[in-house]
């Protein structure tokens, strides 16, 4: 071991002759590559952010002239009234961005890099080399999402679930074309992304842990993280083979999702595919994405939630049973989307008992939070308050998949704005404010520096009212029978009285979009003069804070500690303080816990 340590040493002396390129861009230190994930999504969500004000502000004041259309649209807003097709490219790639590249990457590829390796006691990733790829496959695929959007005809427009046959009839509609190819180009390299990351991560968790470091004494986060990646790793090949038979479709005239097409009477020769075909295909990894997304948002809540009510996680076994149940649920539900694709009534009420289910695990999670805080010595601050945002709005949030998830209920509300409330609150929001929470928490980590408490404060009640405030009323216009994706409700007298709510739902949403200027402002000063962080700010007991503040290759100076006890020994009698860290020895006649 100690041979091993001096290596390192070595190793370590030598890593700091490095040049700019070496440490910054073609980093293989996880911290780096964290940093990098971070900071990419961070700028895929200022893009997803300002598509999804612009198209709200189409739909409250449809067809009024608009300067910042004319500036940022051009020939799609002709004198300054936006265009339909570019209403549904907007939709398109806000979806697309906001899923995969700010939650999906943002989240598992920020703080699985991060924590894996410091949580588990491990010097870096399994492989260093194969996380860099990962990192810059993403960036590539990044880059050519946004090249899409220059492009002539326009970008990708069918729904960010591009449903054939506008995704596969390159002349459907003008984003059909080119911008749809470089969808698909820009989703193949995502998930090659994803899997090598997803690989890389099951890996490090299965071969790399400490002395001492057992399954049963990882933190939460790790069990979020691990389980996160095998879904990745199982689902997500077959949206690549639904990709790929779409671009044979559109490219090397296959029909494996088309037949009986006519376009202007015309009769194309597409014979004998089904558009179905691609949904089950589509959602097969459309829903375990979605906890794909949630899932570290939930590792990231139970340690903050344990670390500041000072006390230990409530149903320590039960939280990873119910990670583990929601795996195994999530990839037996996606039929809960297409109830009335035409599907067999018994078989909707087959997905109907599996989307009940997962409900379970669900619930447990949010009680065993709530028994958590109860009776804790809580200490306050923005990691925290977005941590109990978090489980406000996905119980809120998930309170309505109740009702989409019954497949009679579901055929009312099916393809409005019901749905989009839903789906936002429980995955969107709850995974914003799960990443939020991550970032003030583990930012003295990244960056060795503290982000300001009271900026944090006012980011998170602006954000939490406005957030509110869009998605509430969309559950009631969603029940008047308001349809998702048309780009103005005008034409149709039966919805005339929905138009005030829609103002009332953009003036939130342009005052929560306001609010992440703040957020912005504190994460990029906070780098350079925020207070410089002590080496345990939040008196936690998890590994990563018994390294130092500043960065090193490797981790730990000498050897890696060994672990003793569960991750979670807060205010435990028989100590001084109300937190033990793991690698402290249990003391003689001292019982380990585990709830």
């Amino acid at each position: 071991m100690s041979a091993h340590a001096d290596t390192h040493e070595a190793h370590a002396e030598h890593h700091h002759k490095e040049t700019f390129m070496t440490k910054y861009i073609f980093s293989m230190d996880h911290k780096m590559i964290a940093k990098q994930y971070l900071i990419t999504g961070t700028l895929m969500g200022i893009i997803g952010v300002i598509m999804s004000l612009m198209f709200r502000i189409q739909i409250a004041w449809p067809e009024e002239p608009n300067v910042i259309f004319e500036a940022l649209l051009g020939k799609w807003a002709p004198g300054g009234v936006m265009d339909a097709d570019i209403y549904l490219a907007l939709v398109t790639i806000h979806g697309t961005i906001m899923v995969f590249f700010v939650l999906t990457a943002g989240l598992s590829g920020t703080f699985s890099n991060l924590l894996i390796p410091l949580q588990i006691g491990a010097r870096d990733m399994a492989s260093g080399f194969l996380n860099m790829v990962s990192y810059w496959l993403f960036f590539i695929s990044s880059v050519i999402m946004l090249i899409s959007l220059f492009v002539e005809a326009g970008p990708a427009a069918a729904g960010w679930t591009i449903y054939p046959p506008l995704s596969a009839l390159p002349m459907a509609q003008g984003g059909s074309g080119m911008g749809m190819t470089l969808w698909l180009i820009s989703m193949a390299i995502f998930i090659a992304s994803s899997l090598l990351g997803s690989l890389n991560y099951i890996v490090t968790v299965i071969n790399m842990r400490t002395k001492g470091m057992s399954m049963t004494r990882l933190p939460l986060t790790i069990w979020a993280f691990f389980v996160t990646a095998i879904i990745g790793v199982v689902s997500f090949p077959v949206l690549l083979s639904a990709a790929l038979l779409l671009i044979m479709d559109r490219s090397f005239g296959t029909s494996f999702f088309l037949s009986d097409i006519f376009i202007q009477g015309e009769v194309l020769h597409y014979q004998g595919g089904s558009p179905v075909l691609f949904e089950h295909l589509f959602w097969f990894l459309g829903h375990p994405e979605v906890y794909i997304v949630i899932l570290p948002a939930m590792g990231i809540v139970s340690e903050i939630m344990a670390a500041n009510s000072r006390k230990p996680i409530f149903g320590y076994r039960a939280m990873i049973a119910s990670i583990l149940a929601i795996a195994f649920l999530s990839t037996i539900v996606w039929g809960h989307h297409m109830f009335v694709s035409g599907m067999n009534p018994f078989l909707g009420s087959v997905f109907t008992f599996t989307t009940l289910l997962i409900a379970i695990p669900s619930a447990v999670k949010a009680f065993n939070w709530i028994t958590t805080i109860w009776k804790g010595n809580i200490q306050m601050n923005p990691a925290m308050v977005f941590s109990i945002g978090f489980v406000s709005t996905f119980i809120t949030g998930g309170l309505t998949g109740i009702i989409l998830g019954d497949s009679a209920l579901d055929i009312n509300v099916h393809d409005t704005y019901f749905v989009i409330a839903h789906f936002h609150l429980v995955m969107g929001i709850s995974a914003i404010y799960g990443m939020f929470a991550g970032i003030y928490h583990w930012y003295p980590k990244m960056f060795g520096r503290m982000m300001n408490k009271n900026l944090g404060y006012i980011h998170f009640w602006i954000t939490a009212i406005s957030a509110y405030g869009v998605f509430f009323p969309m559950h009631f216009i969603g029940m008047a029978g308001l349809p998702r994706r048309y780009y103005t409700n005008s034409t149709f007298p039966l919805f005339d009285d929905l138009a005030n709510t829609n103002v009332i739902i953009t003036v939130f949403a342009l005052i929560g979009g306001a609010a992440q200027l703040i957020y912005l402002y504190n994460f990029f000063t906070s780098m350079f003069y925020g207070k410089r962080a002590v080496k345990n700010p939040w008196k936690s007991t998890t590994l990563e804070w018994t390294t130092e503040v500043k960065h090193i290759h490797g981790n730990w100076k000498g050897d890696i500690p060994h672990v003793y006890r569960w991750p979670y020994d807060y205010s435990k009698p028989g100590h001084d303080v109300d937190f033990v860290p793991q690698n402290v020895p249990l003391k003689e006649g001292e019982e380990e816990l585990q709830h």
